[in-house]
């Protein structure tokens, strides 16, 4: 195993480390990109620069190219192994050679051959610039990554960019460093809405990933949170954990059903998310360009809490059904219609807010219904 001395020939340093340093601090307080981060990437940039600059145009190790960067200077110096007999000069050095910048270098022993930075040529210096340029691109890309990974399952505000001839909706969300685009696709979006550039929309964020251009966030319309953030940013009581969304079902641009739940005695949940003179809901109706918002109270009470689901029906009386999780309703014969709702959507709806099968049938069936249990 080749024996490592300590070098004596100090390879020519470039009064610029302050500088670059100072650079690099302004450059992580502007746009987040971590010193240390640049620094290796400066490091690569360089020695991706001698190898360019290299008459021989070796590929040389990335171990044998060392850059030597901090607030002192920058230099630089090639690693060889002295031999007696040099059969590669990109990577050894013959022993009588090596002795005149060591004179205690042994056979097999590495030597630091210092590099004049000063000399690099235009190309070399450009392929540098391009390195260092891709890192920040790169560094950025992570960062807003990273930012807009710890924004999923929120609320945003973005701008339409286009609409693509497939329908998929582009938009720009964020400010600053941390704009991004984002993507609603068809299947995000509430049926019937349109959409044109320019547009402000709000967005609730599913997830985001990497795509050539950099991060792309995937936001929806129709998911059933989108509901439960505008309700966090109407209501202070939710916001602040008074009350408590405890579960949401929604068939979006038609209806949602809420069920709510007061953690702090004494606070109303449902009259919190109506708002004065109905004004918390309908800032929510008029977001969602007029889907229809049931909101109810959550009970413990199963019975109980499928009633309040069935609304705005009127309902006579709820039965849990044993051994299963399921209810049977029973309501007015005029209420039918209305507990069922168009095309079975009330039932619907109030069976996924519950997670209970129910059974509705009219008063004029209920005394049948007895006889035959």
């Amino acid at each position: 195993m080749a024996r490592t001395t300590k070098k004596k020939t100090e390879a020519p340093k470039v009064d610029i480390g302050a500088e670059i340093f100072a650079s690099l601090r302004d450059l992580e307080q502007l746009k987040g990109i971590s010193v240390d981060y640049m620094v290796e990437r400066l490091k690569q940039a360089l020695t991706n620069a001698y190898k360019k600059d290299r008459e021989d145009h070796r590929d040389i190790p990335a171990e044998n190219v060392v850059v030597d960067l901090n607030e002192k200077g920058l230099a630089m110096h090639l690693v060889k192994t002295a031999v007696e007999d040099v059969e590669d000069t990109a990577l050894e050095i013959q022993i009588d050679a090596a002795r005149r910048i060591n004179p205690n270098v042994q056979l097999g022993d590495t030597v630091n051959i210092p590099v004049d930075i000063q000399k690099f040529g235009r190309i070399a210096a450009q392929t540098a610039k391009q390195v260092v340029i891709q890192g920040i691109r790169e560094a950025e890309r992570g960062v807003v990554y990273e930012s807009y990974s710890n924004k999923a399952q929120e609320l945003l505000t973005g701008t339409v960019l286009r609409v693509d001839p497939e329908g998929d909706v582009f938009i720009r969300v964020g400010q600053g460093n941390e704009q991004s685009d984002a993507v609603l696709h068809t299947s995000e979006q509430i049926p019937g809405e349109s959409y044109a550039p320019g547009d402000l929309i709000r967005v609730y964020v599913l997830g985001v990933r990497n795509a050539s251009h950099g991060p792309l966030v995937r936001v929806s319309r129709t998911h059933p949170n989108l509901v439960r953030r505008l309700f966090e940013l109407e209501t202070p009581e939710i916001a602040d954990g008074q009350v408590e969304v405890r579960n949401i079902a929604r068939e979006a641009g038609s209806r949602s059903k809420m069920a709510v739940h007061a953690i702090q005695e004494g606070v109303d949940p449902l009259g919190a998310c109506v708002g004065p003179r109905g004004g918390r809901v309908s800032a929510v109706v008029d977001e969602l360009h007029g889907e229809k918002i049931d909101i109810v109270v959550w009970s413990e009470d199963p019975c109980e809490y499928v009633k309040a689901a069935l609304s705005p029906a009127d309902v006579i009386s709820v039965t849990e059904i044993s051994g299963a999780k399921a209810c049977r309703v029973i309501v007015p014969d005029d209420q039918l219609s209305l507990a069922i709702g168009k095309e079975g959507q009330n039932a619907r709806l109030a069976a996924r807010l519950t997670g209970y099968k129910i059974d509705i049938k009219p008063a004029s069936q209920a005394e049948e219904l007895t006889q035959a249990e």
